[in-house]
């Protein structure tokens, strides 16, 4: 059945519940630049040449390139389908739902691997490290300052980007734009206060098992609000396109889940991390 000249109904969809998807070159050309990216990654690490030229960087930030490309374009086709054609059923918007829960999470267990190393490391502290937690040459960020600060800034979004969804259900489109934007500025300043902060660390990344474990975990975080920050970015141009309703609004509602995902992850981060593992 070719589904490509046809328009569904946003609300009720087509006369079958099921999106018949349109042949698509994204996700071989997604597989191709993903191999590329991680060819290039382990050709950098392990400093090989290439026709007596050493590859560098250069590979990694190519096979970047080619799978933002492709993240853009594929993106870009699924919201023609939603917008455009209008072929998201109900029962295709349950299983973009079921899809953003399971990557969820797959995060969560992502962030639990950090955990579990941050925590091994502090209740069996090694003789390298003198035998203490934290070791006792390490001068900790002290929890209740600049990290604080940072706790009330994203616990501020979640009220900010609350208060947008209740707007967009609403059918407030206005108010939507207003909290969704106060949101971004939000996560950018969240970003520019973890970029000072690791600027003004006593201790860099590879001194010991508590620096190490402190970036990945607070690094990883970070570069997950900098992805949410351009993902609710994303949204408000789209809102202020007119491609969210009041009943059909997917694209935002994901967007939230991931941006309080990283909410709870980060209060989790500031109690462990900072307060308990820094004391």
């Amino acid at each position: 059945m070719d589904t490509s000249s046809q328009t569904y109904d946003l609300e009720n969809g087509p006369e079958h519940p099921y999106h018949l998807v349109n042949p698509s070159v994204w996700p071989l050309a997604s597989a191709f630049a993903a191999g590329l990216l991680a060819v290039g990654g382990v050709l950098y690490m392990h400093e090989v040449e290439v026709f007596g030229m050493p590859v560098g960087l250069k590979g990694a930030v190519i096979g970047l390139l080619a799978v933002l490309g492709c993240m853009f374009f594929w993106w870009k086709d699924v919201i023609h389908e939603s917008v455009k054609e209008r072929a998201h059923t109900k029962v295709a918007k349950i299983g973009f739902r079921y899809g953003m829960t399971l990557f969820i999470a797959s995060e969560v267990m992502f962030f639990f691997a950090f955990f579990w190393a941050f925590f091994h490391a502090a209740y069996y502290p090694s003789e390298a490290i003198g035998g203490i937690w934290p070791p006792a040459d390490i001068e900790a960020i002290p929890a209740f300052d600049l990290p604080f600060l940072m706790t009330m800034i994203l616990l501020l979004s979640g009220c900010t980007l609350t208060w947008a969804h209740h707007e967009i259900i609403e059918g407030n489109q206005k108010e939507f734009l207003r909290g969704l934007g106060l949101t971004v500025i939000l996560g950018i300043i969240f970003t520019g206060l973890q970029a000072y902060e690791y600027h003004h660390a006593a201790f860099g990344f590879g001194a010991n098992i508590y620096t190490s474990t402190f970036y990945m975990a607070t690094g990883f975080h970070g570069f997950h609000v900098l992805v949410g920050t351009i993902f609710l970015a994303v949204c408000w141009f789209r809102g202020r396109k007119g491609h969210f309703t009041q009943k059909s609004h997917f694209g935002f509602e994901a967007a939230a889940w991931y941006w309080h995902f990283v909410d709870v992850v980060w209060l989790f981060l500031f109690a462990s991390v900072y307060w308990w593992g820094g004391a």
